[in-house]
Formats: C-alpha cells, structure tokens, sequence
C-alpha cells in the first residue's frame, strides 16, 4: 500500500489550502507535489502569482510560502494501481486540521473533481470549510488547455 511521503507544505502565514488526492507514482519518487513533468500545477500557479516556474523542491517550497499557499493532499495511504485515481481503494486520510490549526487559512481548494469527491466524503465536516473544486492540473484532463486552466484557477489570488 503507497503510503504518502511528502510532508504539506505550509506555515503560520498561509491562507488558502489546495488538496489534491494522493501524489502520483513520478511525485512520490520525487518526494514532492506535482513532480510529473506534464502537470500543470506549477505552470498554472506561477502565471497566476506572475512570477518565474519553480524548477527546484528548494523553489517550489520558498514560492508557495511566499503567496501564503499551503499544499498537501487528502489521502495519507491508500492501495492504488500507478497514479490512476480511479483505481484508488482502502484509504486512510490525512489530518487537514494540523494544518489548520498552525496557519491562517480562509479558503480551501481541490485539485480535481476526486479531490473534492474525497474531501467531501471525509473531511468536509472535520474541518468545517467547504472547499472550493478547480479543474484538475493533471496532463489526463485534456478537455482544458493551460490557458484555461490559468482562468479558472485564478479565483485562488481573490
């Protein structure tokens, strides 16, 4: 069973929290979110904040804390066939509140419609906040183009 080994990234400072559902098989070796290089996330985010892509861990951290942006995802272990979300089985979830007790978050937001399937299932009454769902960074949504996705996503600077 995949067990997540990537700590959230966040700190006093942050306000919004985006959850994803667990890292994919690529993020897992890499030891940090988003490590495949055809997801978006980092391309999206870095447009919306108008600054250069993070290229390094190091990068990525220092830019998310620096836009008050706190980054984990809702599952801690699960049994799960290489990155497929559909596949996901038998999960245990992390606890979101850690993190919302050490930080100033006002808003929460899901990486993709089973992010949000699963925050609803077991978190949303836990932590209290409706999260807000943004279409899915991962390269298997190709119905939105990087540009579209930059729009929508653009509701988490508001």
């Amino acid at each position: 069973m995949p067990v997540h080994n990537i700590e959230p990234v966040y700190d006093r400072n942050s306000k919004i929290l985006i959850l994803g559902s667990f890292p994919s098989v690529k993020s897992r070796e890499m030891r940090f979110f988003y490590g495949h290089p055809q997801n978006r996330f980092w391309k999206i985010t870095s447009a919306i904040f108008n600054e250069e892509t993070p290229e390094t861990i190091k990068d990525k951290k220092a830019f998310l804390l620096r836009n008050n942006i706190a980054l984990w995802d809702v599952i801690e272990s699960c049994d799960i066939t290489g990155s497929a979300d559909s596949s996901i089985r038998n999960i245990k979830v992390n606890d979101i509140n850690k993190i919302l007790k050490k930080s100033k978050i006002e808003k929460i937001f899901v990486n993709g419609k089973t992010a949000e399937k699963l925050y609803k299932k077991y978190l949303e009454e836990k932590t209290g906040i409706k999260a807000i769902v943004l279409p899915s960074s991962s390269p298997a949504n190709a119905a939105y183009s990087l540009d579209k996705l930059i729009k929508e996503w653009a509701i988490i600077r508001e």
